[in-house]
């Protein structure tokens, strides 16, 4: 059965809302949530961590954002000690970044602060409430992901 168009502008205003209270949650507490790690530094340290090296560009794909962007976090994170680049052995003009252990040190502090806040938030939720709406979720960042790599609506009828 097809999402009816309420259902559908219900769930694109629940996701705005989401998204500005996540935001407004990040400004705010931004000290509380990530330490003394920078509020962009989450995105760009965990790649590194879950990864490995990687080249500016493909950290900047992997955290979403634009490789200028990127460049210019990539080099607070280094003088803050987050990260430190090195020569790429399969092309010397290019660098490879790796996080490092005060990096790790702080993707740690900040999920134990992460964590906290999380269980303060969700602490009238059960168990098996949250992983459903953890399952849907994961579901629609795939289908979110998928249909953003394909071209917008207005896109395809320029095109057409």
């Amino acid at each position: 059965m097809p999402l009816a168009p309420e259902t559908r502008d219900r769930l694109t205003e629940s996701l705005a809302r989401l998204v500005r209270s996540g935001r407004h949650l990040s400004t705010r507490a931004a000290t509380s949530l990530h330490g003394d790690l920078p509020s962009f530094g989450w995105p760009l340290l965990l790649p590194l961590e879950q990864d490995g090296d990687l080249r500016c560009s493909a950290l900047a794909l992997r955290a979403g954002i634009d490789v200028s962007v990127a460049s210019r976090q990539v080099a607070a994170l280094e003088r803050a000690g987050y990260v430190q680049r090195r020569p790429d052995p399969l092309d010397g003009r290019a660098s490879l970044l790796r996080i490092t252990a005060r990096g790790l040190e702080a993707l740690s502090t900040s999920r134990a602060l992460r964590s906290e806040w999380a269980a303060t938030a969700l602490a009238d939720w059960d168990d098996d409430d949250a992983q459903h709406v953890a399952n849907l979720l994961d579901r629609l960042l795939a289908d979110v992901e998928r249909a953003s790599a394909s071209p917008a609506p207005t896109e395809r009828a320029v095109a057409g």
